[in-house]
């Protein structure tokens, strides 16, 4: 199978597009894979350490509503499309597959404008306007979200999960020890990002001396944007604080609770290894997608939302007292998290791609 692949600026994009790609090595080790990222983002130093061929190009966002300061991004657009479409001849696929991010956008346009095969997955409750102005030229699209399958064209969308989930489950637990935690103490896993979260950084900061003395032990990892100012403070001895984990799934399975943003790739994890999660989704994201992303979860009795605006005195310490030391709460969002949990969603993806590609 000769595949193009795309997905850029964050990690919820980019590794399920390496558990697509990967479980597509797999099944045909003799395919041919190559990425199109973004000149500048995290995918253009991640996807080549990952053997996988790699070409860039200039693409921007949109940034509000001023036409102003979206100039720039236009006319990237229409630039990159037009080298996308000489990649694409070149290279001359059997499918063109977006992932998510801007950067998928001229991308899946110029192949579906030269007529091949296009597959789509959508990671959040909520579609992007990217996704959603691709859907229309699509073979298929996959959703990580059933509740999402109506927002596409019918007949093209299928549940396939996210395929982050595979990689959670294949993952190695890490040693406790290697953040100076203690083994035989329960573990709350705080986490907000790759980049940080500003406000609810700084929340975290002046709440964490109320966790002092608890029979538990925290985890916070702030960010790497935030570390720098939140290193100098002294926090509890149960308390510790890393700026960034490289595969935050070896200490997911560690964790008996979580407390997290709503990035789908996040919440994938967190179905996939049945943790019971207190849910705060970023009110800064597009349409507001974190918090749909949530309600899927918070709906089913799966996991607890607190709204970043609800965050004041000691109501996140409270919940998380509230809910570590209630064994009937914790085994029903366990329950509740398999019911969720979609195995083999890269195996599934696999399936549609090679139909779409067999079918002449």
């Amino acid at each position: 199978m000769k595949v193009i692949v795309s997905a850029g600026g964050t990690g919820g994009h980019i590794y399920p597009a390496l558990a697509i790609i990967n479980r597509i090595k797999e099944m045909e080790p003799d395919s041919s894979i190559l990425y199109i990222g973004t000149h500048n983002r995290m995918e253009k130093d991640i996807v080549p350490a990952n053997n996988i061929p790699f070409k860039s190009i200039e693409i921007y966002g949109f940034r509000g509503k001023n036409p102003f300061k979206n100039i720039k991004t236009v006319k990237s657009f229409f630039s990159s499309y037009k080298k996308c479409k000489e990649i694409i001849k070149k290279f001359n696929p059997d499918v063109v597959i977006g992932v998510g991010g801007y950067v998928t956008g001229p991308v899946v346009y110029a192949a579906q404008k030269l007529g091949y095969k296009t597959f789509i997955h959508e990671q959040n409750s909520l579609p992007g306007k990217c996704n959603k102005f691709l859907s229309k030229g699509c073979t298929k699209i996959g959703v990580s979200f059933k509740s999402t399958l109506s927002a596409f064209p019918s007949g093209k969308a299928i549940f396939t999960g996210n395929p982050c989930s595979e990689n959670a489950i294949n993952s190695v637990p890490a040693s406790k020890s290697e953040f100076g935690l203690s083994e035989n103490k329960r573990l709350v896993y705080i986490v907000m990002g790759s980049l940080g979260a500003e406000k609810m950084t700084e929340f975290l900061v002046k709440s964490i001396y109320m966790f002092n003395n608890k029979p538990y032990e925290v985890l916070f990892v702030t960010g790497k944007a935030s570390y720098e100012v939140v290193k100098n403070n002294e926090f509890p001895k149960n308390v510790k604080v890393v700026p960034y984990i490289d595969n935050q799934t070896r200490i997911l399975k560690r964790a008996d609770l979580v407390v997290s943003r709503c990035g789908a790739s996040t919440l994938s994890e967190i179905i996939a290894l049945g943790i019971p999660s207190i849910l705060v989704p970023s009110p800064y994201v597009a349409n507001n997608h974190q918090y749909k992303n949530a309600l899927d979860l918070t709906s089913r009795n799966a996991a607890v939302l607190l709204e970043e605006k609800e965050l004041k005195g000691d109501i996140l310490v409270r919940t998380i007292d509230e809910l570590i030391n209630d064994s009937k709460k914790l085994t029903e969002m366990k329950n509740n998290l398999k019911e969720l949990y979609i195995p083999n969603s890269a195996g599934k993806i696999y399936n549609i791609l090679k139909e779409m590609v067999d079918r002449k």
